[in-house]
């Protein structure tokens, strides 16, 4: 069953859907939102389980690729331009593979239809590790998760995450959850029936990200035949965020 994701709109024009990775929330998308929405009707939306969305049991990327479906419909935007970084690309790599009546163009940030080998499950351990019934302060959580998380600004990426309600420190995203799906998350599953996307789609990597190899350019190319791969110079994973600029330019671009 779909879950209904939370969405900000903002600009005018040819809708545009866009799409957070993991731990993250459109919030994350805010500037380059505002800046593409100056040519498009543009949405950043919470998956599953992250952000202002509502909590589900499972994160399968059929059943997220579903949430986004079923919002584009209840929102009359069918098709739609859609971007999507890390987890968020893969959700719409599978809803384009899926339902490509669904999607005018497909922008990826730094991800490939590939499975990973790596895993997030560090982060969501060293979060789950905190007693936050013990804080006062956002601080005292920042200095609990430095011995595993010593990256300054992957702490500062996660806490995000961390709200206050009534009184009391909580994660609004379901760390249970998404450490069990981890795999699935790490995944890439072929939909059933599946035929290549034989739409325009571009995909931007981070050149000092790992996440779109030379190897992998064929796959994408035989899954999403009109796409177009670009480097980001002196980008890592979190492409938007590092170089956001660019983003919009190319993203601009290619959308026309």
């Amino acid at each position: 069953m779909a879950v209904e994701l939370a969405a900000t709109e903002i600009g005018g024009g040819r809708p545009l859907l866009i799409l957070h990775g993991l731990f993250g929330s459109g919030r994350n998308w805010t500037t380059i939102a505002k800046r593409l929405a100056e040519r498009a009707r543009v949405f950043t939306l919470d998956a599953r389980n992250h952000g202002n969305s509502p909590w589900a049991d499972s994160m399968t990327y059929p059943e997220m690729a579903e949430d986004v479906r079923a919002f584009i419909v209840a929102k009359g935007l069918v098709p739609a331009a859609v971007m999507g970084h890390s987890m968020g690309g893969k959700i719409l790599m599978h809803l384009a593979l899926e339902h490509p009546e669904m999607v005018d163009r497909l922008v990826v940030v730094d991800m490939a239809p590939v499975a990973y080998g790596h895993t997030q499950l560090p982060y969501v351990r060293a979060m789950k590790a905190v007693d936050l019934s013990r804080v006062s302060r956002r601080g005292d959580v920042d200095a609990a998760l430095a011995a595993s998380v010593p990256e300054v600004g992957i702490r500062a990426f996660l806490l995000q995450n961390l709200v206050q309600e009534d009184r009391r420190w909580a994660w609004r995203i379901n760390l249970d959850v998404i450490e069990r799906d981890m795999a699935a998350i790490m995944d890439f599953p072929m939909p059933g029936g599946m035929r290549p996307f034989d739409k325009p789609a571009l995909f931007l990597a981070g050149a000092k990200a790992d996440y779109i190899r030379p190897e992998h350019h064929e796959r994408i190319r035989a899954l999403f035949p009109q796409a177009v791969i670009e480097m980001v110079p002196d980008a890592g994973h979190w492409v938007h965020a590092e170089k956001p600029s660019v983003v919009v330019e190319r993203t601009t671009a290619f959308l026309g």
